[in-house]
């Protein structure tokens, strides 16, 4: 049996939590969650993600730099972090890549397509 898929998603939205832990549970993903960078950077000290869902709109640290942080980092510069945002403005997109991120979702996300959106990134690391 394969070793179960780890996510940490960091969102401080509690139904965008509930929702996208859901659908991870559904295809048994283990999840970890934590609503804003504090509560991410200490499931990081004791937890080595899969992949990391990162909203970006967070009070405190927003995920730009909490994902340029975590790319400088030689323990977690491999991790794919995936921006899950509402900010959709043009030049939005190249704003989340440049901080680090190696993938982009919109919100509200499509529960349709979610889950392969999230598929890929495993499929590409492992």
């Amino acid at each position: 049996m394969a070793a179960e898929k780890k996510v940490l998603h960091i969102e401080d939205n509690l139904e965008n939590r509930i929702l996208i832990r859901r659908l991870l549970v559904s295809e048994n993903y283990n999840v970890f969650e934590a609503e804003n960078a504090r509560q991410a950077l200490d499931i990081l000290a004791d937890t080595t993600p899969d992949l990391i869902l990162m909203d970006i709109n967070m009070p405190d640290v927003d995920g730009y730099a909490l994902t340029a942080e975590l790319k400088s980092r030689p323990d977690f510069y491999k991790i794919p972090i995936v921006a899950i945002t509402a900010n959709v403005m043009r030049g939005d997109r190249e704003k989340v890549f440049k901080s680090g991120c190696d993938g982009y979702i919109e919100k509200p996300i499509d529960v349709d397509l979610f889950l392969e959106q999230i598929a890929k990134y495993f499929i590409q690391v492992h």
